[in-house]
């Protein structure tokens, strides 16, 4: 969902689509799960259940993961 106000772009996704985009990201850059979780400090069962959308994962884990990922995570209300 877009959203625009005042020349600001909200861009409000929910765990399913984040978990996809972190995928498609990781894999447009040959990086395996095993690899990714490794370089960001998580374990693979958290990076999975991240890309799945699977139980809760931490914003800390969201960030590191964006990061490595070459990704800019904005949270704001």
């Amino acid at each position: 969902m877009h959203c625009r106000d005042k020349k600001v772009l909200f861009i409000l996704m929910n765990k399913e689509e984040i978990g996809k985009a972190f995928a498609v990201r990781r894999e447009t850059l040959g990086i395996t799960q095993a690899r990714l979780a490794k370089l960001s400090g998580v374990s693979v069962h958290t990076l999975s259940n991240l890309e799945t959308a699977r139980g809760n994962v931490t914003l800390d884990v969201l960030l590191k993961v964006a990061k490595t990922l070459g990704c800019k995570v904005t949270v704001g209300v």
